[in-house]
């Protein structure tokens, strides 16, 4: 059975995106913590470690870490593997900078814990379609 869900939330940088979803309990720092070149998430003990973050619709709490994060995420653009979009609970200057340069859409106030990997997710400015099933 197909579960459909819609929320809505506060466009940080606009835009239209679909993909599976790839959901992180914990904050994501992208300097140091994702590789540019692959879009693997590379810190140690992190609950996506191992795991790329390229052509998802990236579902985390916050961000977290150094302002050079925001130029990871325009690597990962600019290298072919960013995020198709991001989920914020609650977005930070570091990551919301990085959407907007690397034209990731992003948005945030989202229930994330209302979101699993492996759905299907449509964002379309601060709208957010969630299938699963």
């Amino acid at each position: 059975m197909t579960e459909t869900l819609t929320l809505h939330g506060r466009v940080i940088h606009g835009g239209r995106g679909e993909g599976r979803a790839l959901v992180s309990p914990a904050p994501i720092g992208f300097l140091g913590g994702v590789d540019p070149d692959t879009g693997v998430v590379l810190e140690p003990g992190h609950p996506l470690q191992g795991q790329s973050v390229a052509g998802t619709v990236l579902v985390f709490p916050t961000g977290k870490g150094s302002t050079v994060g925001s130029y990871t995420l325009l690597r990962l653009r600019r290298s072919g593997h960013a995020p198709i979009a991001m989920l914020n609970a609650e977005s930070e200057a570091i990551v919301a900078v990085g959407a907007i340069i690397a034209d990731i859409p992003m948005v945030d106030q989202i229930d994330v814990r209302a979101i699993h990997t492996g759905d299907w997710v449509a964002i379309e400015d601060g709208a957010v379609m969630v299938r699963r099933g």
